[in-house]
């Protein structure tokens, strides 16, 4: 990890130190929410689907497939989730908007690449499985 990922890791672990039961941070239950209960309720597919179609498609390809990730902002986040659908998810964990996007846009890139060992979406019966031992890893834990 480089010097900047540590010290950007850092900052927002600072930033996300508002905690839920068990320990994950708000924006962790946030994205976990997301990924499994999205709108369409297709889960992760459906997640990564609405984020293809809002023109990030090349950057979740990468996060899918076994490259490196490209990363996204949290502008482009907000866009492709809808800002309502940020404003309201901010209110839930108590955060700004922009800070809540920023951190999406942060932990999203990590979160779908280990959810997607090999450049596969995971079985409709294993995204439950992957998420556990996503979660277990610590990657929402601030």
């Amino acid at each position: 990890m480089s010097l900047f990922s540590q010290i950007a890791s850092a900052a927002l672990g600072s930033l996300l130190n508002s905690n839920t039961a068990g320990g994950q941070s708000g924006v962790g239950h946030v994205l976990t929410d997301l990924i499994q209960n999205h709108a369409s309720g297709n889960g992760l597919a459906g997640l990564v689907q609405q984020l293809a179609a809002s023109g990030l498609g090349p950057q979740v390809q990468s996060w899918i497939g076994t490259g490196a990730n490209l990363p996204v902002s949290g502008d482009q986040i907000q866009q492709a989730l809808g800002s309502e659908k940020i404003q309201q998810l901010a209110q839930q964990v108590g955060l700004d908007p922009a800070q809540l996007s920023g951190a999406l846009a942060h932990l999203l890139p990590n979160a779908v690449d280990q959810l997607t060992p090999g450049g596969q979406l995971p079985a409709p019966g294993g995204l439950q499985s992957a998420l556990s031992g996503l979660l277990s890893s610590g990657l929402f834990k601030s």
